[in-house]
C-alpha cells in the first residue's frame, strides 16, 4: 500500500470562526444549498455529528462519482480543525483503500481565513494516483470553500 499526500491552501475574507461554523459544523445543511451542482445531499447515517459519525454524501448526476461515505474522526472547535476519512463509495474505486483528510482554518493577516487541507490517499497494492485525480480533489475542496465564502458574503447576518 502506498500513501499519496497532497496539500491545498485556499483563502477567504471571512473570519475563521464564522467559516468553521458554516463550512464544517453546518456543512450537512449549507453545502448542498450553496453547491447543488456538486453536492446533492449530505445525510448522517450513523452517529450524532461528532467523532465516529458516518455521513453519506451524494453527488450531482453529472459528477464522475455518485456517493461517498465519510467517518468523522475529530472536530476541534477551539482550533478550527476537522479530520475525517472517506471509508466507502465509488470515489475509492479499486485503487484506493481509504482517504484521510484534515482541514484547518487559520486567521490570515487581513482578518480573513486560510483553509489548509491535507489529503492522504491510501492506495491498494502498488497503484499510483494520476495527476488528474489529485487535481480534481483539490479543485472540489477549493470550490466548496469558495462557494461557502461567497454565500457568507451575500448573507452577512448568518452564522
Amino acid at each position: 500500500m502506498g500513501v499519496f499526500t497532497y496539500e491545498t491552501e485556499t483563502t477567504s475574507v471571512i473570519p475563521p470562526a464564522r467559516l468553521f461554523k458554516s463550512f464544517v459544523l453546518d456543512s450537512d445543511n449549507l453545502i448542498p444549498e450553496v453547491a447543488p451542482k456538486a453536492i446533492k445531499s449530505i445525510e448522517i447515517i450513523e452517529g450524532n455529528g461528532g467523532p465516529g459519525t458516518i455521513k453519506k454524501i451524494c453527488f450531482d448526476e453529472g459528477s464522475p462519482i455518485s456517493y461517498i461515505k465519510q467517518k468523522v474522526d475529530e472536530i476541534d472547535q477551539a482550533n478550527f480543525s476537522y479530520r475525517y476519512s472517506v471509508i466507502d463509495g465509488d470515489a475509492l474505486s479499486d485503487k484506493l483503500e481509504k482517504i484521510n483528510c484534515e482541514i484547518k482554518i487559520v486567521a490570515s493577516p487581513d482578518g480573513g481565513s486560510i483553509m489548509k487541507s491535507i489529503s492522504k490517499d491510501h492506495t491498494i497494492g502498488d497503484h499510483e494516483l494520476e495527476e488528474e485525480q489529485i487535481k480534481a480533489g483539490k479543485e472540489m475542496a477549493s470550490g466548496l470553500f469558495k462557494a461557502v465564502g461567497d454565500y457568507l458574503l451575500a448573507h452577512p447576518n448568518e452564522y
